[in-house]
């Protein structure tokens, strides 16, 4: 429960951390003046994806990429702003278009665990909560509550490089356009490395709870 309670911290810090620079860097111009749907077409165009479009989604740091309907979704900040931050993240994005049309392994492995990630998700709290409380009646139950928890963590290790290679290829494309000056692509790394440490924090979480989960099985296993 403790080691839970850390992690919860570390996350809402670092999440915290991420909106203060979003925030912050929101607030500066590019040097290019283009806006976050300009910056991912660009991109696109320039890394030869084609039938990839660039729309607006409702929220706060919504912004993602849906394989299914080869879409680039940015928030209204990110979409019509012309600035360090919304350059940053349309670019990211279009990381993960990059990756789709290149057939980026980790990319392709995630996509195939999304179905097995969905149900997992939907039934694990309840099997685990069934495990713990029935872990002298019904061990087997937990053991099904770590398999499935399983797959959620390894979920979350493979979304690492996934992000770290989105981010990789973003910033690069913005140094070799020249879209922005060496101070503003400072900040657009600074921005991404926070956004990745989301994922990092989520992944490390995962396994340190999974092992959690594991040494309690192995506690009953043991004095049986």
């Amino acid at each position: 429960m403790i080691i839970s309670l850390i992690f919860i911290g570390i996350s809402m810090l670092v999440s915290l951390r991420l909106k203060s620079k979003f925030r912050e860097y929101i607030n500066v111009p590019t040097s290019s003046g283009l806006t976050g749907k300009q910056v991912a077409e660009k991109m696109l165009r320039e890394n030869g994806v084609s039938g990839v479009q660039v729309v607006s989604v409702d929220g706060f740091l919504s912004d993602h990429y849906d394989p299914a309907n080869k879409t680039v979704n940015l928030s209204p900040e990110v979409y019509s702003g012309a600035n360090v931050a919304a350059a940053a993240v349309a670019a990211h994005e279009c990381g993960h278009a990059v990756q789709h049309a290149r057939a980026y392994p980790w990319l392709s492995m995630r996509s195939r665990l999304v179905p097995a990630v969905q149900i997992s998700s939907s039934l694990v709290q309840w099997v685990l909560l069934g495990g713990i409380l029935l872990i002298n009646v019904f061990p087997a139950l937990l053991l099904g509550g770590i398999v499935l928890f399983g797959v959620t963590t390894v979920f979350s290790l493979i979304t690492l490089p996934v992000e770290f290679d989105a981010s990789r290829r973003a910033l690069a494309w913005l140094d070799n356009t020249n879209l922005m000056q060496r101070d503003e692509h400072d900040k657009a790394k600074d921005a991404l490395w926070w956004a990745a440490m989301t994922y990092v924090v989520a992944a490390v979480a995962s396994v340190v709870t999974l092992l959690q989960y594991i040494l309690i099985y192995a506690g009953v296993r043991n004095r049986d």
